[in-house]
């Protein structure tokens, strides 16, 4: 009878153990977009400043969301003034904060990434600017449209050889430090992406295996292997990716945030590592589960990474596109083989004390 009871306080204690997981998960799924450019993970563009013809120093401007804006943050004490489309005065990034002209169409033109925005009546590039304070930190980010590609069908070189490299446009952008004119000189390239037919069967692979591990698994110790090979790419696809943010401080502020979903996820997957070791394999299957959905939430922001020649990472894009493969589908595949263990593991515990039971009472 002790066994029984003993048994079926396991039982008992995972409907509350499931639950605080999941408050954990809650708490823990709304950073994922910190892995991604703005919501971007993978492109096969890629832009990137080259040179500028004068000094900047304490400037520093940047491509972000693989071509589609720039960047520009000055911890100088000189105003930068960035010119629009039509050479009329567009930002004015200085010391106390960042000033837009409300008569320059770029200011427009730029809530789009394709441009297409109704210019007011008032806009007339030759006016005198309207400045408007549109920020008290000497940093801004904008669409550019001279330094990504517009148009939603390929670049003309990209449509006539698909499987090679291209430069496909060199941009320059005007601004003035302080009463110095400078011209940034850029570039925007196109890269192939991964050879589908090796990697599509590669993450096959990783989602069967999940599934394998808890439909055949004697214990739950192969789901418990996947679940840490799993939890280890989270935590290395935390270290490996550049948190958003202009300043040091801002990018500090947006790891300790990314982190949280990897803390959760390595303290839950050691709880199920010593269930598993400990043959509670009904409730290291349960938290297997638990986090793999966690790591399937966390992967879905970064899923462009699958089939994207260029990718947002501090390491080797190959080892950032395996990173997120095992997230999203290791993270399904322990959502099936922790259902199948469930199911096969939840008799084993209840069959075996009733057998203890009926030999009580055939005894007595």
């Amino acid at each position: 009878m002790a066994s029984l009871g003993s048994r079926l306080g396991v039982l008992g204690r995972a409907p509350v153990v499931l639950l605080l997981m999941m408050v954990l998960l809650l708490a823990a799924a709304t950073p994922a977009l910190a892995h991604t450019d703005r919501g971007v993970a993978g492109s096969n563009y890629a832009g990137r400043v080259l040179e500028t013809s004068q000094p900047t120093p304490g400037v520093t401007l940047r491509v972000t969301e693989f071509g589609d804006s720039l960047e520009l943050l000055n911890g100088s004490s000189t105003t930068v003034t960035v010119d629009g489309y039509s050479d009329e005065e567009y930002l004015r990034i200085g010391p106390e904060g960042v000033w837009r002209n409300a008569n320059s169409p770029a200011t427009y033109l730029n809530i789009r990434v394709d441009g297409k925005t109704s210019l007011p009546a008032n806009v007339d590039p030759k006016a005198e600017p309207d400045w408007e304070m549109v920020s008290t930190q000497p940093e801004y980010s904008w669409h550019d449209h001279r330094t990504h590609w517009m148009l939603s069908t390929p670049p003309p070189q990209v449509a006539a050889d698909p499987q090679s490299e291209h430069t496909i446009i060199n941009w320059r952008v005007p601004i003035a430090y302080g009463d110095t004119a400078v011209a940034v000189d850029g570039e925007l390239t196109w890269a192939p992406p991964p050879a589908g037919a090796l990697w599509w069967p590669l993450y096959g692979v990783i989602l069967v295996a999940g599934a394998l591990a808890g439909l055949l698994g004697r214990t739950a110790r192969p789901l418990a292997a996947l679940l840490a090979a799993s939890t280890a790419a989270a935590v290395w696809h935390l270290l490996a990716t550049p948190q958003p943010g202009l300043t040091a401080l801002d990018r500090a502020l947006a790891t300790g945030t990314a982190a949280l979903p990897a803390l959760v996820m390595a303290g839950v997957t050691g709880l199920a590592l010593r269930a598993a070791l400990g043959r509670k394999n009904l409730l290291a299957a349960m938290l297997a589960g638990v986090v793999g959905f966690m790591l399937f939430v966390q992967g879905l922001p970064d899923m462009d990474v699958l089939w994207s020649a260029n990718v947002i990472t501090g390491g080797p894009v190959v080892l950032a596109r395996l990173t997120v493969a095992l997230l999203i589908f290791g993270g399904l595949g322990l959502l099936v083989g922790s259902a199948a263990g469930v199911r096969r593991f939840r008799p084993a515990i209840l069959d075996e004390p009733s057998c203890g039971v009926e030999e009580s009472a055939t005894a007595s």
